[in-house]
């Protein structure tokens, strides 16, 4: 049985300076990403095209968004496998390729995730479950790109900062 999901939000530009888009340097890239039961995102673009980097641009929520997906999925993988998950943390890169015209697309991104196991769990087991999450990350299944995944499991210690 399939099921569909509906995903809502608003966006509001928050960047006219007076005089809206008469120019490519009158205005900024600011904007406000909101939904009614969850807090703003102060978003503008990359810095490298005008933006703000104070806020969030649309690029690092992409790479922020194969992030979290990787981890809930993993986390509830590792669960139903009786892995207990103590710490899970990750230092994710994507790598957008601009071209002669302007445009660009992501090539990859890279996964560095880091997850502290109890020293019960089986630490092979807890490894290879990183390679099914892009069976089922929605996200990771939506895009047309790599999404590759360098994961650290340990056993008891906390992770290094």
């Amino acid at each position: 049985m399939s099921r569909a999901h509906t995903y809502s939000l608003s966006l509001e530009w928050t960047g006219n300076r007076g005089t809206g888009t008469s120019g490519y340097r009158d205005y900024s890239r600011d904007h406000v990403v909101a939904h009614p039961m969850a807090p703003p995102i102060p978003g503008s673009s990359d810095p490298a095209f005008r933006g703000d980097p104070s806020r969030w641009n649309p690029e690092q929520l992409l790479v922020a968004s194969l992030s979290q997906c990787h981890m809930l999925w993993y986390l509830h993988l590792a669960g139903t496998a009786g892995i207990v998950v103590t710490e899970y943390r990750d230092d994710a890169t994507g790598t957008m390729t601009e071209d002669a015209t302007g445009a660009g697309r992501f090539s990859e991104v890279v996964l560095r995730p880091r997850v502290l196991i109890t020293p019960d769990s089986d630490l092979d087991l807890a490894e290879r479950l990183h390679g099914q999450v892009g069976d089922y990350c929605f996200i990771a299944r939506s895009v047309n790109f790599p999404v590759r995944h360098i994961p650290v499991v340990t056993r008891g210690a906390p992770i290094p900062s």
